[in-house]
Order: structure tokens, then C-alpha cells, then sequence
């Protein structure tokens, strides 16, 4: 998955006070997916709500995916994304909403109810479960025992079922999981084909196995998996979709995905993930250890230029694509490329170094590069 144009601003990588405390996306590689870039809560403002739904209910089968694949807490029991406009914040001390038909709220006092996917049951008796690596404990309010449930195996299992849940669903029958409740109104309206959907899992199933690429195809072909789908999905929702269009939004994509992966490269690494081509790092003689230093070297900062140039080169690739849309998919559109453009300036800004502090756009840099794209004539 990709974040289209990340936070605004810049933040030191790691900084515990840009994120509340205990929230658990901050363990996740991709903070909140390809809908959640800083210029889409503009588009969702104007964009008309049956539209808002249906990129909102992408957004969160998306982050769900990207949760499975990386995270060790249940993401289950997360309520589907909101519709910021239409659907006010509830207030945290009162009672959620409740389906008519759902069983009975579950007594206070009694255990918590089990995510049946991602978390075994426990014996209340039975010592914690430990780290076989580190010996640690689990703690913390998102806390699941570590050791055999904290693993790619298990990761890949969960994975694994939450894809057959989907193509039970596109075989006909009725969803129960709550992200692919929320979806299934937009696979029905918009004819949504399975196989990007299907392509978002097998990102994340690679992520469990594969954690350095040998060249920029490699991530090319990683990125088909990772961001091309979610641009594919938004044409259908507009219903703008052709072999042609979807080609150029795959070019968009693809450069989205790098850029991101510019941003985050300590927090990749934090992860035992290297986005960058082993060849451009061994040409330019940067080792491993060199991102997690606190600055970006000569050495590195190269690297990173010479990936910025690539994404820059397949954003201009693919920005035929907003002159042949129109209407509310072109202003969309122009907003995921306008993010992108924006977000390489920051990183110019800050002279190709994502160590010092992770380079974000600004509101007024992504505004900017949204009304050029959508000013600029095409070809």
C-alpha cells in the first residue's frame, strides 16, 4: 500500500509526540494507506457522498490489509473508515451505535470478545507469553502475546483467511467481516474487480518474506502489487476506467509508492525493510547500518536523488491521465499527482536526507502543485 502525499510537514522519524499515545498505526509502515494523503480530506469535502463512501470504504479494506500484514494486534475489532462530513465523531463516553440486528452488547464484566482471526484464545492462568528472542513480555492496551502469534507465519495465515472471506464473497456469499460489510455496496455499485483487491494482500504477503530489493525493477514489480491497485479501484469508482487509463495511473502509483518509501526509510529500516535497490546503495557504498545513523551521508542522499529522479520521471508519465478525466475523477486525480510532486519538493527542501527529519508537504505546496495540474494543458 501507499500513503499518497504523507503529513504535512516535517517530524523527526520515530518522534513519539506526532502520534497519540498507544495508537497502533505508529507500528505500521505505511501510516494510513493510499487514500490518506494530507490533500484527500480536501477532495472528500467536495466530492459528492456516494462517492466519499465508496473511496472510504476502499480506504479502510485497504488499511485493514496493511494492518494484517504488519502489525501484531487484531485490527478486526476497528470500526470502518467515517465519512468525516456526513457521519459527525462520536462521543467517546457514550455507547456506540448499535445494528438492530446484532446480538446482545457483551457484559462488562465478562472477557473481552476474541478477534477469531488473528488471536488464539487464552488460559487467564497461563504464564505470558515471552519473546523467544528477547525473552520480552506483552503489554500495553494493543498488546497480543508475542512469540508465535507476533510472526510472518502468523501474519501470512491471517492473511491468508482474511482472503478467503473475500472470495466467499465475490463467490456470492453474504460478507460478515466488518471491512468487507462496509465494501460490498461498493463492489456491487461499481462492479469492482476482485483482482486488486486480491493484489493488496499479495503485497503485504510478500512483505512477510521478502525484505530487500536487488534493483528498481524488483520494486517496480512490488509496487504493482502495493499501489497500483488502489488507482485502479478509484477509476472504477468513477466509472473511468480503460486498459489505457488504468496504465497511466499505474505509472502514478508506482511513483507514489517510491516517493513514500523515500520518506520512511528509518522507519523501514526499523523493520528490517530496505525499499531502495541494493545496486544503487552498493554503487554509491551505503551499508545497511548507514540508515539508521541520524543524518543522511553523500552516499545516501545520492541514492535518494537518483530514486526521486525516477519518481519524478513516471509522475510525468502518468499525468496524461488527469487530461483525459473529467469531472469529479479529474479533480481527484489531480490531487494524488499533485501530492506527489509536492512531496518530492519537500525532499528536495531537505537536500535528500529522510534521517534528520522525515520531509512532508505542505498544505499550500500540495494546494499549489493541485491547481498547476489542474491548470496545465495536456501534453
Amino acid at each position: 500500500m501507499l500513503e499518497l502525499t504523507g503529513n504535512v510537514s516535517s517530524q523527526p522519524p520515530g518522534d513519539p509526540a506526532a502520534r497519540p499515545p498507544g495508537d497502533p498505526s505508529a507500528l505500521r509502515r505505511i501510516p494510513d494507506t493510499a487514500l490518506s494523503g494530507e490533500n484527500f480530506p480536501v477532495a472528500l469535502r467536495i466530492l459528492p457522498g456516494a462517492i466519499r463512501r465508496h473511496l472510504l470504504a476502499l480506504y479502510g479494506y485497504a488499511r485493514y490489509v496493511d494492518d494484517l500484514g504488519d502489525e501484531p494486534v487484531p485490527a478486526q475489532g476497528r470500526e470502518p473508515a467515517r465519512d468525516p462530513i456526513s457521519e459527525p465523531a462520536r462521543d467517546p463516553g457514550s455507547p456506540p451505535p448499535q445494528d438492530p440486528n446484532s446480538p446482545p452488547a457483551r457484559d462488562p464484566g465478562s472477557p473481552p470478545a476474541r478477534d477469531p482471526i488473528s488471536v488464539p484464545p487464552q488460559d487467564p492462568n497461563s504464564p505470558p507469553a515471552r519473546d523467544p528472542a528477547t525473552g520480552s513480555v506483552a503489554t500495553g492496551p494493543y498488546d497480543t502475546p508475542v512469540g508465535p502469534y507476533d510472526t510472518p507465519a502468523a501474519r501470512s495465515a491471517a492473511l491468508h483467511r482474511f482472503e478467503d472471506e473475500l472470495l466467499a464473497m465475490y463467490a456470492g456469499q453474504p460478507p460478515t467481516h466488518p471491512v468487507l460489510v462496509a465494501l460490498a455496496p461498493t463492489v456491487a455499485d461499481r462492479r469492482l474487480p476482485i483482482g486488486p483487491l486480491r493484489r493488496l494482500i499479495a503485497a503485504n504477503q510478500r512483505d512477510q518474506v521478502v525484505h530487500r530489493y536487488d534493483t528498481y525493477d524488483e520494486l517496480v514489480d512490488y509496487c504493482h502489487l502495493s499501489a497500483d491497485p488502489v488507482g485502479e479501484l478509484v477509476l472504477h469508482v468513477f466509472g473511468a476506467q480503460s486498459p489505457r487509463r488504468i496504465a497511466l495511473s499505474d505509472r502514478i502509483c508506482t511513483a507514489l509508492q517510491v516517493i513514500e518509501h523515500l520518506q520512511d526509510v528509518a522507519e523501514d529500516y526499523g523493520r528490517d525493510r530496505i525499499y531502495l535497490p541494493r545496486v544503487d546503495l552498493d554503487r554509491y557504498g551505503v551499508a545497511p547500518d548507514d540508515l539508521a545513523a541520524p543524518y543522511a551521508g553523500d552516499g545516501l542522499r545520492a541514492v535518494i536523488r537518483l530514486q526521486a529522479a525516477r519518481a519524478t520521471a513516471a509522475l510525468d508519465e502518468g499525468a496524461p491521465l488527469v487530461g483525459e478525466l473529467h469531472g469529479w475523477a479529474r479533480l481527484a486525480v489531480a490531487g494524488y499527482l499533485a501530492g506527489g510532486r509536492a512531496a518530492l519538493a519537500a525532499l528536495a527542501r531537505a537536500d535528500h536526507d529522510p534521517l534528520s527529519r522525515v520531509p512532508r508537504p505542505t498544505r499550500a505546496g500540495t494546494a499549489g502543485q493541485w491547481l498547476k495540474t489542474l491548470i496545465a494543458r495536456p501534453g
